[in-house]
């Protein structure tokens, strides 16, 4: 007896996603070994689409020149305007086995600069 039906792109017996025909007459399940003639395919239209998010409901933040930084602040002295302090934050960049690289940004001209530990 099945438990699924509507579909016939999923398995009636398991709920699987079929795989597409093969050279055969019938159409195995993966996962159930469940098989259905090719037949019940014939005439089918098969549609997908996709959608995207809006702009506006992005998650991603737009930064301003005049947004605050964040991060804590350490001391050490910017290379362009030579004042100390400067905000860090730490990225893996590379792969696993290697160290991480710091980013730092002036706190006073916002200049950027990196190092790879």
């Amino acid at each position: 007896m099945s438990c699924f039906s509507g579909d016939p792109n999923f398995c009636s017996e398991c709920g699987t996603i079929l795989p597409l025909p093969g050279p055969t007459n019938t159409v195995t399940c993966v996962r159930c070994n469940f098989s259905v003639s090719v037949r019940e395919f014939a005439g089918r239209v098969i549609t997908s689409s996709v959608v995207f998010n809006s702009l506006e409901s992005s998650s991603v933040a737009n930064e301003t020149e005049e947004s605050e930084l964040k991060g804590p602040v350490i001391d050490r002295r910017c290379s362009r305007c030579n004042k100390e302090g400067m905000v860090y934050h730490t990225r893996q960049m590379r792969s696993a086995d290697e160290g991480q690289t710091v980013f730092y940004t002036c706190i006073h001209c916002r200049y950027q600069e990196k190092e790879d530990s």
